[in-house]
């Protein structure tokens, strides 16, 4: 009996593997699928593909939309979403670090997590500049193409970071390649200075700027600016400054839930 219970046990929590699998590929492609579109793209099979999007549609996980059967994320998530950021008081001192941080640089300020092993922006305000720089909140980009992927893995040993890197994730948008070996380098001057600027390798037009929040040691994530690349450069000092101060606030705010 004790091996039946390990292997249903084990199916189940395969299944809620594949579940959340379904759920942040299509938080990836930012469009409605067919689930059997989703089967291939992600490798699995259409029949227990078909079984948890169901089980997640009945569950107001999944919603029909687009038509001709396909689904997308539902409204319940926006709702878990919410509960948890009434929990804690984080999100709201990140918040207002935001809105300090644009007003006081007129610049797009972000506050940037790892998602697995990839970048991604959690919160954003723009700026008040008529050049409006725009990213997409919670779309993954790889690491080495952005500033706060270097302090982000800088806690980690070289050879821990070249084996968390998907290797692909060193080619660039444009189609060249990133030499994991500079990588590193630039992982350990942003690890030993405390911030790490560049012109962007996404956007021609852009500086962007990056600082940690620390969290028993190490960056748990990092408090942008993306700005236009003459204004970023010819104001480079004062704008670290905004950023070590803001991100100072944040390390030292508490991230643990509010009490009830």
């Amino acid at each position: 009996m004790d091996a039946i219970a390990d292997d249903a046990g084990g199916k189940r929590a395969r299944g809620l593997d594949r579940a959340f699998e379904i759920l942040d590929f299509l938080r990836q492609k930012r469009q409605a699928l067919k689930p059997n579109e989703i089967a291939a793209q992600i490798g699995a099979p259409r029949s227990s593909v078909y079984e948890l999007v169901n089980l997640l549609l009945r569950n107001g996980i999944l919603e029909f939309t687009g038509g001709d059967g396909r689904v997308y994320l539902g409204r319940k998530l926006y709702f878990l979403g919410a509960a948890y950021e009434n929990h804690f008081d984080f999100t709201r001192e990140c918040e207002a670090a935001l809105e300090r941080l644009a007003g006081e640089t007129r610049e797009t300020a972000q506050f940037c997590m790892l998602d697995g092993n990839k970048y991604t922006v959690v919160h954003m305000r723009e700026g008040a500049r008529p050049f409006r720089i725009s990213t997409d909140i919670g779309q993954s980009v790889p690491i080495p193409w952005t500033a706060s992927g270097r302090l982000l893995v800088a806690h980690m040993t070289d050879e821990e970071i070249l084996a968390f890197i998907p290797p692909q994730d060193f080619q660039l948008p444009g189609g060249e390649w990133l030499d994991p070996q500079a990588f590193l380098t630039e992982v350990r001057q942003a690890g030993h200075e405390g911030f790490f600027t560049f012109n962007s390798i996404v956007d021609s037009f852009t500086h962007c700027f990056a600082v940690p929040v620390m969290d028993e040691g190490h960056a748990a994530a990092t408090l942008c600016l993306v700005t236009p690349r003459d204004d970023g450069l010819a104001n480079r000092d004062r704008y670290l400054t905004c950023l070590k101060d803001a991100a100072a606030s944040l390390s030292q705010a508490p991230t643990r839930p509010r009490r009830g």
